[in-house]
């Protein structure tokens, strides 16, 4: 970090104390190194604003690399489960009647269950790609600049008031699916038929697919909006030079 600040004191002082154009051509090269650096300046900002169409394929290009960047981080084993930002516990209704449960041997079972509903929303991610991608080619031109100038979440709130309820239906069969593939839903039925039929326990119902479905939902929300805020704000997340020309001069 010193050496960073050292090297654009350096440039600044040379900027002061000489005008000859050799120099001013030293310093462009050398600015260029700065920015690959991740320090911008003025200097690297685009000299004319982006043409509406420069934005509109900028942006797209952005949410399309956002999306599949998210889509890789959790559609893959562990990508919900190792994750302490979208990991999927289990559902308050068991986590209050854990303890009991524990105490009748059926701990385990419910660690089991807690894993089973993380693979089945990893298994089930994949499918979100196309509705994304669906939602990115079918944004308008006033659709595009409401986001470009909206907040750092603007293409989140966009992408869940487009596609919340299909994603929801696109993904439901799948996980589904996913649910009994991994054996989730017969480990659940084994745990709520025991617990039910203790005397003293309160009768307990749920719609497991329902609850990892939202919880998966949210967990691919909140890596959009992550991916989103940093090709926003930090430059070396722009990986084309389109996007570095539409985000460096807004």
């Amino acid at each position: 970090m010193v050496r960073k600040f050292t090297l654009v004191f350096i440039l600044l002082l040379f900027t002061v104390n000489t005008g000859t154009r050799a120099n001013a051509g030293w310093l462009n090269k050398s600015l260029n190194k700065l920015n690959k650096m991740g320090i911008t300046t003025n200097h690297s900002r685009s000299s004319s604003s982006p043409s509406k169409s420069e934005i509109a394929a900028a942006l797209k290009q952005a949410l399309q690399i956002g999306a599949e960047n998210t889509v890789s981080r959790l559609g893959r084993i562990n990508g919900f489960y190792k994750d302490k930002h979208v990991y999927i516990p289990l559902p308050s209704k068991l986590q209050k009647i854990k303890n009991l449960l524990d105490r009748i041997g059926m701990g385990g079972q419910l660690n089991k269950l807690e894993l089973q509903m993380n693979r089945a929303a990893e298994l089930a991610t994949p499918k979100a790609k196309r509705l994304f991608l669906k939602a990115i080619r079918e944004m308008t031109i006033k659709d595009v600049y409401k986001i470009y100038k909206g907040p750092d979440d603007a293409a989140t709130q966009y992408f869940k008031e487009k596609m919340g309820k299909e994603l929801k239906e696109e993904m439901r069969p799948i996980v589904e699916k996913s649910l009994r593939k991994v054996k989730a839903v017969q480990t659940y039925n084994s745990i709520i038929q025991k617990y039910n039929s203790l005397p003293f326990g309160k009768h307990v119902n749920l719609n497991l697919t329902d609850y990892v479905l939202n919880k998966a939902e949210d967990g691919i929300f909140y890596y959009i909006a992550q991916e989103e805020k940093a090709i926003r704000k930090n430059p070396a997340k722009r990986v084309t030079d389109l996007l570095k020309k539409v985000f460096g001069y807004r």
